[in-house]
Formats: C-alpha cells, structure tokens, sequence
C-alpha cells in the first residue's frame, strides 16, 4: 500500500503497523528534491567545513565530485536547507499520524552510493539508536530514482513484529560495506525480502525494527541519492551513547524538535555529534566517525 498526493489515512497507518513500512510516492515536490540535491552537492564541493571532504574545482563535473564520497552523518548541523526539511510539512503529517503529535529528530544522514559502491547489510535501526519506546521511525527520502540495479532499499515486511533487536556480526557479503555488520539469528529467509523501489521525491517510513537493507549499486552511470532522517516520539528518553562514541547518556538531548511540543525542553539542548563522513572499510570507518 502506498500514500498518494500525500493523503495519509487509517488504512495507510494500519498496513504501517501490520508490515513495518509505508511508502509515500512522490510525497516530496521536485523543486524541493532539485534543492536537496544541490546543497548536498556543494557540501561534497567544500561549502561547509566536513573533515575528509575535498573541495573541489568550480569547474569539476557534478558526477566527478560525487563519486569520492559514500555517505555524510548529520548534514543538517552544517546545511539549513536539510535542517529546514526535518520540519517538511508534507513528512510532519506521516510522522504525526505514525508516531503521535509530538516528534523530535536524533539523526540525519545524506546518502550518494554511486555507480559501483556497495550496500548495507540486514539490521535494524533500533540496534542503533535504541528508545524507551519502541517509537523510532526512520525516513528514506528519495533524491534519484531508486530500483534494484542502484542499490534501492530492501525490507523484510513484518520482521518487526517480533520486538527483538537481533544479534550483529561481521559482513561477508561483498556487495555490502559501511561498519560492515549484518544481523543474523531472525526468523526470516532472503525469500521473504523485497525490494522498495520508488522514484525521485517518495519517502519510505519504518519501523526502528524493521529488517531492512540495501545492496552494491551495479550501475556505471546512475547515482542512488536519498536523505535519511530518523525520529521518535519526544515523550520518550533517549538512551544513547551513538556507539560507544560518546557518554552514555540517560536522554540524549542533540536533537531537532521536528513538530509538537518537547515535554523535555526544560532539560535544552547539546551539540554533541558532529558531521563526519563514513568510510568504505570497517578502518575507514572508525576513522571517520573519531573525534
């Protein structure tokens, strides 16, 4: 089942809570997308000060000076435009009928994935970024095209359901890589994946425990831009400690208030996390996500 023209109603919300997911086609206007794709492009250019991005030449083509780059964590620290979108008016009005009225956002990450680079295997996000309440909903948005031969997402509908957060191991598929872990142990076969392919300007919702991933773009000439924003419900704590990578803290308080009220704003807010790109081997990646 897919939201179309934006429409969210009560059987949009009951497939999401029966398989896990929810895709929106064509929930973002392509102005808004051709934005998007823009400011990620001058970021990877050197507009903003990214450790490990190289600025590059007035002149470059845009494909040349995508292809360096895999992923940037937290680009809405250092880009209004993204930080801007948390608050999208068309996604604020999935997130309120999915999670409740009142939202906040922990996570943003910008995506490039070109012609040749890999996927991620099978996990969860609540794995990562765990809640008191099992709130967490990641969005996938769109910025290219995305099918199977450029490495779209995959999800296994209802893996979710339940409520374990599965054990993770080394990867040894070649077609994935990131911190280069894939969950194991669930009650599910490869034969119960399927692929979400959706085009430029869909999101797709999903549950933090949903079993998702994605594999190797195996194009020569096609990039898979998407916009990842992770929130939750803000009535719940947020006990965090972003890998081990920083203090464990009761309720991590680096957040967006995304839409609502903060029953917490009393506590404020930090700057805690910073930009950083990720890297293509599990040494690059732990490089990348250092202080």
């Amino acid at each position: 089942m897919r939201v179309t023209h934006g429409k969210i109603e009560a059987a949009h919300v009951d497939f999401y809570r029966a398989n896990g997911f929810l895709v929106a086609a064509g929930l973002i206007p392509p102005e808004d997308v051709d934005v998007l794709k823009q400011e990620a492009l001058d970021l990877f250019r050197g507009k903003a000060e990214i450790r490990g991005v190289i600025p590059s030449d007035p002149g470059e083509a845009e494909a040349e000076t995508l292809k360096r780059y895999l992923a940037l964590h937290y680009p809405h620290k250092i880009s209004e435009p993204m930080r801007d979108f948390i608050r999208h008016p068309a996604l604020v009005n999935v997130l309120q009928a999915i999670i409740g009225p009142n939202v906040k956002c922990m996570q943003t990450m910008l995506f490039v994935k070109g012609p040749g680079n890999r996927g991620q295997g099978w996990h969860q996000d609540e794995f990562f970024i765990p809640t008191r309440d099992r709130s967490l909903c990641g969005v996938w948005i769109a910025l290219d095209d995305a099918d199977i031969e450029n490495g779209g997402l995959w999800v296994i509908p209802g893996s979710h359901k339940p409520g374990v957060i599965w054990q993770m191991a080394p990867n040894k598929d070649p077609r994935i890589s990131g911190p280069t872990q894939s969950s194991y142990g669930f009650p599910f076969t490869e034969e119960d994946a399927v692929p979400v392919e959706v085009k430029a300007g869909s999101a797709v919702f999903f549950n933090g425990y949903l079993l998702h991933r994605s594999l190797d773009n195996t194009t020569t000439d096609r990039f898979r831009r998407a916009l990842v924003i992770h929130n939750m419900s803000a009535e719940s704590l947020l006990p965090w400690s972003w890998g081990g990578r920083i203090e464990l803290k009761e309720d991590m308080r680096d957040i967006v208030m995304v839409c609502g009220e903060d029953p917490y704003a009393y506590k404020g807010v930090e700057d805690i996390l910073d930009p950083h790109l990720r890297g293509e081997t599990p040494e690059e990646y732990e490089q990348a996500a250092a202080k």
